[in-house]
């Protein structure tokens, strides 16, 4: 892989070349991906979904939109730094092409901004329902009917693989989705591989997958056009853009630090037992009569995390440089933290997130909650949709059909393409607008 290529501005539906020395400075074309994610309702129903902690009034915390924009900030300065050495060891991307350390921040922004983009409500439990309902329950009729990739697709539903469909799927009057650049959709793309075979390889990159068929055409043409190493003959299969691993350790770093400060502002750990463990990541950079002289946990947590995602940072920088050539070649087979000089830490902070925080009741409660929810949700609007294309709709299909949006099909002649539109209609609810549609459909409004 070359930088040349993984820097394109090309956009889906492009017929002319767009040149990196054309660009309007006062509004880049990576700005405007940037832009157009945080503008779309997509992302904006991201205040109303689950980030580790569901629903919750005891006090303040991270919605996956707060985490999203956190983790785009994170992002941007790692794309910053990468980009200043980056341009110094290859010099002809300035030189030449006009390219400058922000093209490359605001490139691991937009797609730090969107990762979350196409996660279903309540959490990562969200994608457990939804795959459950295929795999173990009602929709396990369809499998027959089916390929195994498309059904694979639905019983391992997959927020990324969503979030590739937000981003660019085709929609009445919204051709392309939003259309952004080939450069911030390779950045975006974690998992660059279809739903099977499952975890093929050892790579980072073979851990999940990153499209559905239903996009397989679009994921293609983007990775032809970055030239991203095809790694199997058989199926569609690829190294990582580079810029992915700067997104991953973007959404790293922020969810083992941000959400363990959650946990502790929260009681959920004891301020004293955790303080130690954000301590233990930053002792060589702290400045000890500044810490003591903060009257509250919260101020010493803030403190300590805002030390503590800068150490991380410089760290990341420092291995994703370190290993460049391996990363362009398509030989680095793991996460960027998983090689740093923190790993210990950060491994204690993660075992006491799992067990004080992501295993604590009121996270428990609400992902039951929510797989029932889902569950509920995606049978009666499968039963509803299959019923009105086969045009036996009873009236309650006919009231529930009045729910989806126009500008999506659901009278595909194509199962899967019905079915994975359901899907993607669901997942696209926040918290709030599954449980009270649920609550419409189990006549509990009144």
């Amino acid at each position: 892989m070359n930088w040349e290529q993984l820097l394109s501005l090309k956009r889906q539906g492009d017929t002319n070349k767009r040149l990196r020395n054309e660009q309007d400075e006062t509004r880049l074309g990576f700005d405007v991906d940037y832009d157009r994610i945080i503008f779309s309702p997509e992302f904006r129903s991201l205040q109303d979904k689950t980030q580790v902690i569901p629903l919750s009034s005891i006090d303040f915390v991270h919605t996956r939109l707060t985490h999203s924009l956190e983790v785009s900030v994170v992002a941007r300065s790692l794309g910053r730094k990468a980009g200043v050495k980056i341009l110094e060891k290859h010099p002809y991307l300035k030189e030449v092409h006009g390219y400058k350390p922000n093209d490359f921040g605001a490139i691991v922004a937009a797609a730090a901004l969107a990762h979350d983009i196409g996660n279903p409500p309540f959490g990562h439990s969200g994608e457990k329902a939804i795959g459950h309902y295929f795999k173990n329950g009602p929709g396990q009729k369809f499998k027959d009917q089916l390929s195994p990739k498309e059904f694979q697709d639905l019983c391992d539903f997959e927020g990324n693989a969503n979030g590739f469909k937000v981003l660019t799927q085709d929609k009445q009057g919204t051709q392309g989705g939003l259309r952004l650049s080939y450069a911030t959709l390779g950045a975006f793309t974690k998992y660059p591989k279809e739903s099977l075979p499952v975890k093929p390889t050892a790579h980072i990159a073979s851990k999940k997958y990153g499209f559905f068929q239903t996009e397989k055409t679009n994921f293609l043409d983007v990775a032809d056009e970055l030239g991203l190493n095809k790694l199997s003959a058989d199926n569609a299969q690829y190294s990582r853009h580079p810029l992915a691993f700067l997104v991953e350790a973007a959404d790293d770093i922020c969810y083992t630090i941000i959400d363990f400060e959650d946990g502790i502002n929260l009681g959920l750990i004891e301020e004293d037992y955790a303080l130690e463990y954000l301590i233990n990541l930053v002792r060589h950079t702290i400045n000890s009569e500044k810490y003591h002289a903060l009257p509250s946990t919260k101020e010493r947590v803030s403190y300590l995390r805002a030390l503590a995602i800068s150490t991380l940072i410089e760290d990341a920088i420092n291995i994703f440089m370190a290993h460049e050539k391996e990363i362009l070649e398509g030989e680095f087979h793991v996460s960027i933290l998983d090689k740093s000089k923190y790993q210990a830490q950060i491994d204690d902070i993660i075992k006491l997130s799992v067990e004080k925080i992501y295993n604590s009741d009121e996270v428990i409660d609400k992902e039951i909650s929510g797989f029932e929810i889902l569950n509920q949700l995606l049978d009666r609007f499968i039963l509803a949709v299959n019923n009105n294309y086969e045009n036996v709709p009873t009236s309650y299909d006919k009231l529930l059909l009045k729910l989806l949006p126009n500008e999506v099909n659901f009278l595909d002649k194509n199962l899967y393409t019905r079915l994975m539109n359901v899907c993607y209609f669901v997942s696209l609810f926040s918290d709030t607008k599954a449980v009270q549609t649920y609550k419409k459909i189990k006549g509990l409004m009144f």
